[in-house]
């Protein structure tokens, strides 16, 4: 019995943390836990049966097949256990919600024993994770005349599993808590660099905020045991940067509710609020956990007598406070009508968090219930020849006759499922799309696993065309925790149909490419959908939303997604990019060019950025398209010129036949099919008989920006600001300065090349600054360290072979090996050039990190405090972003450069260059 003995010993060393046993998905464990129930004179029997009973993951794990097959030996007597009766052993199946569980209930329900038949189909009319071969069994038996199949498809066709839930209570008594002011990232809820403990639910939810914040949460539940906890970013927006389902589960796992007695640590229902309502994406998040988040508007803009905004001397609007959610406040939220109150006083209209669509996700206790219940009841109602009852909410179709479509419209309309035939859709219409393209990256694919093993999934649905498990975010060091987690998690989704960064046989060469980048390139039609596990799934080919790990895997297992169509922000450009500025430049001065003219209001917030590049190839676009998570953005689009889209599909296609030629396909063709689309669609754009996706020329937008690049004369750099006396201003990413506001004064301590944000053509602006800098100084002495991370192998290999590798490894003092990965985290750099591994280094914050209170200046995405950098005493970290040639100024000179001398230093480089497109990209 050395696995249990091994599990108490855990259990002993969990105790010292404060943590309850770690919940059992591992046969072997559980196998013995058995056995020693089975053994009435056990010392250890009482024991087993509170693990078995209470500490068992549900779904398709190991230790739940087994479970599932123990309580059907007591439903049918082959096993005596006191402590659970038959009908126990059903009510435990009740609660294992899919996989063998389900399994079990059909072969009682459809058994010869009637009396066990009737009460296993009342469990089963409970159900809502089934899948073919369960559908199939029921369909089969119906068929064969069957009594008891009959009657568990007459209460799927009316849906009872829904309908027969209790209803919402009409107020909500909540309790404030003020987790921070101004922007709350999901690094708060969920650390980036606590990535490791994700799958261990108690202990992740350790780091949420802060250990005195969480005993503020507790102490606010004890004086109101009969109030939810609500927690609140003031003056800022809830959830921005990540969708992180860890951070939900986290906030649930503090105030929520207790999904089930007999599953550990696994809550739902929490309740989040902001100034500026949730991100997009945090809040589908909120959604799968039937959660509930608010827009709350407690802070306005003060007006002065003709109502026109009041600004401060930064040009900003001023706020003034329209009513307190100050912690310890007492509000109620009233469903039925749809407001907030405060006592007697109403407070705010609420009812944008309970649409029709909203509230059922409440009732149900999350969103995956909602789509796999309509998919049974629509299976149920088909087979009985009937057609199936109104029982959830239409789907939401708005048209507007004679209005054209956005690009996002046009991508919606193509993929929407069961919406009225020939009706066209526009923004706002609530629809079920095919999804083509999924992505599960590293540090919440272990999550993304535990969804799929909860909602019974075995095998990815066979619509999606091509699905990618990354590497890329523990890339930078192999140690202990990546080494314990990510083969296990490769060896998941390999036999879950996925291709893998890593192959479980270990035939293929690990891959650390990130997994945006490997989207972007098996992405083979601008009109795909795709989801992907991080909140830069934002592709320069068809439209791409970030999503929590829990949403991926449904996507995963159905091959379908459930959103609103959202409303598109339309950007296009005039004038002439100067010759000596970089692509990135006009991505920071756009954000900063269309906060200046609308006031202040971000537009693009909540909104599809549809970008009409034209010119640009999808490596060059992708730069754009994935800062659009910094811009608050739901997603992007972009518009390319039939030419260029070409090229784009051309080079996706070679770098996915290096994938091939790697020996990555796996047994269904994933790759060899991704080639035969992009043949497809280039044969389609060439012919003229389907030219690249283009708006309507009468397609309505939320708001329109034209970016003047006449207008931008000097590298832009997106700042902190750390020192901004308003909290709420702090990183941001709306803080966009030129160069010369630094004055060439400004330390550096650390600069960043890599991320998803660089592409090959940076690695040769480096590779040619180097030379150019040899060249006029006779060397190339760092002041600074340099820390390079290519984003893909692809991109080495063809540097390479172009020879820019060979001028980077002379200039370096270290360069990653493959065969000797690094097992610690590097704490401390020299003034010298470091070639890293691809993947996402610095800017993920989970392994490298810059030394405390350092400044960085990088080409990276993220501003958040502690990201990239934490703070010392005394002084803060920051992360300065900016263009390669910064980048590489910065470090050589240990400080920001000049305009003239960044002027000099990049004379000569072919830049990454942008010229508006030829003609107008609408139809």
């Amino acid at each position: 019995m050395k696995t249990y003995s091994d599990y108490i010993q855990e259990i002993e060393e969990r105790k010292s943390q404060g943590l309850h046993p770690k919940p059992i998905d591992g046969a072997e464990l559980l196998s013995e836990i058995i056995a020693q129930i089975k053994d009435i004179d056990n010392e250890n029997r009482e024991d087993s049966l509170k693990f078995f009973i209470y500490n068992v993951v549900p779904g398709t794990t190991p230790a739940a097949n087994l479970k599932a097959k123990f309580l059907k030996e007591i439903v049918l007597g082959q096993s005596v256990v006191v402590e659970i009766t038959p009908a126990f052993a059903l009510e435990l199946l009740s609660h294992m919600k899919g996989g063998t569980s389900i399994a079990v209930l059909l072969d009682l329900a459809l058994g010869d024993d009637i009396a066990i038949a009737k009460d296993a189909a009342e469990v089963l009319k409970t159900q809502v994770f089934l899948y073919e071969a369960d559908t199939d069994r029921l369909a089969a038996a119906f068929k064969n005349g069957n009594e008891i199949a009959a009657d568990i498809l007459e209460s799927y066709a009316k849906a009872e599993f829904f309908t027969k839930l209790p209803e919402i209570a009409e107020e909500i008594k909540v309790v404030t808590f003020i987790a921070g002011e101004g922007d709350i990232s999901t690094d708060l809820l969920s650390p980036g660099n606590q990535a490791h403990s994700r799958s261990d639910r108690e202990l992740h939810g350790k780091c949420m905020i802060t250990p005195q914040a969480q005993d503020e949460i507790k102490a606010l539940q004890t004086q109101h045991p009969d109030k939810s906890v609500m927690l609140i970013a003031e003056k800022g927006t809830m959830g921005v940067g990540s969708s992180r389902m860890s951070g939900v589960n986290n906030v649930a796992l503090w105030t929520g509710k207790q999904a089930s007695p007999y599953v550990p640590f696994v809550n739902f229902a929490p309740i989040v609020a902001g100034t500026n309502g949730i991100s997009p994406i945090f809040l589908t998040t909120v959604d799968v956990t039937g959660g509930i988040g608010l827009d709350l508007k407690n802070w306005v803009k003060k007006l002065d007598e003709n109502g026109n905004p009041i600004r401060n001397e930064s040009g900003d609007p001023i706020l003034e406070e329209a009513y307190s959610v100050a912690t310890g406040t007492v509000l109620t939220i009233n469903i039925k009508e749809k407001k907030l109150y405060n006592g007697d006083k109403e407070l705010i209209d609420i009812s944008k968090a309970f649409t029709p669509q909203k509230m059922e996700f409440i009732k149900a206790g999350g969103s995956y219930a909602i789509v796999f219940g309509k998919k049974l009841q629509t299976f149920a109602a088909k087979t009985l020849g009937i057609e199936a009852p109104l029982v959830y909410a239409p789907s939401k179709e708005i048209s507007h006759e004679g209005q054209g479509l956005t690009a996002v419209e046009k991508i919606f309309n193509k993929n929407a499922v069961g919406t009225t035939p020939g009706k066209v859709l526009h923004a706002g219409s609530d629809v079920r799309v095919e999804v083509n393209i999924v992505g599960s990256q590293d540090t919440t694919g272990l999550m993304t696993a535990q969804e799929l093993e909860s909602m019974a999934a075995t095998i990815i649905s066979p619509i999606v065309d091509g699905a990618y498990q990354s590497g890329c975010h523990t890339a930078s060091v192999w140690d202990k925790k990546a080494q314990t987690n990510i083969p296990k998690l490769m060896k998941f989704m390999n036999d879950f149909g996925l291709i893998t960064a890593r192959d479980p046989k270990g035939v293929y060469h690990a891959m650390t490419d990130v997994i945006h980048k490997v989207l972007n390139d098996i992405t083979v039609d601008e009109w795909s959908i795709i989801i992907g596990g991080d909140s830069h799934t934002r592709m320069s080919k068809g439209v791409a939303f970030g999503a929590d790990s829990g949403t991926v895997a449904l996507a995963l297992a159905t091959g379908e997604a459930s959103m609103p169509i959202p409303e598109s922000v339309k950007v296009t450009f005039k004038g002439e990019m100067k010759p000596y500025m970089d692509f990135r430049d006009v991505v920071h001065a756009t954000q900063s060019q269309m906060l200046k003219q609308f006031g202040g209001e971000n537009v693009f917030q909540g909104k599809i950025i549809e970008v009409h590049l034209g010119t640009l190839t999808a490596d060059q676009a992708f730069t754009f398209t994935d800062w659009t998570a910094e811009m608050k953005a739901k997603a992007s689009i972009c518009i390319s010129e039939d030419d260029t889209l070409i090229e784009s599909l051309e080079i996706s296609k070679s770098r996915i036949q290096i994938m091939i030629d790697k020996g990555m396909d796996n047994h269904i063709h994933v790759l060899k099919g991704l080639v035969a689309i992009a043949d497809k669609r280039i044969a389609e754009i060439k012919s003229g008989e389907k030219p690249a996706l283009t708006p309507d020329a009468n397609a309505k937008y939320y708001a329109e920006v034209v970016v003047d690049l006449d207008q931008i004369t000097e590298p832009m750099i997106a700042d902190p600001d750390v020192n901004n006396a308003d909290v709420s201003k702090r990183y941001t990413h709306d803080t966009i300065r030129p160069l010369s506001f630094y004055g060439g004064v400004k330390t550096v301590d650390l600069g960043f090349i890599g991320s998803c944000m660089v592409h090959k053509g940076d690695m040769k602006i480096l590779a040619q600054m180097l030379k150019n800098i040899e060249e006029q100084n006779g060397k190339v002495e760092f002041k600074a360290p340099l820390v390079v991370a290519p984003p893909t192998y692809n991109i080495v290999d063809e540097l390479k072979a172009e020879g820019d590798w060979a001028v980077l490894q002379k200039y370096s003092g270290f360069e990653f090996d493959d065969n000797n990965p690094k097992g610690e985290a590097r704490t401390e750099y020299e003034k010298m050039l470091y070639l890293e591994r691809p993947g996402c280094n610095l800017c993920m914050g989970n392994q490298e990190k810059a030394s405390k209170g350092d400044t960085v200046m990088a080409t990276s995405t993220r501003l958040f405090q502690g990201r990239v950098v934490e703070d010392k005493e005394g002084k803060k970290g920051e992360s300065l972003l900016s263009s390669t040639p910064v980048v590489v100024l910065s470090t050589v000179l240990g400080r920001t450069p000049t305009l003239d001398e960044y002027i000099a230093a990049v004379k000569g480089i072919n830049l990454t260059k942008f010229a508006p497109p030829h003609k107008l990209l609408a139809k």
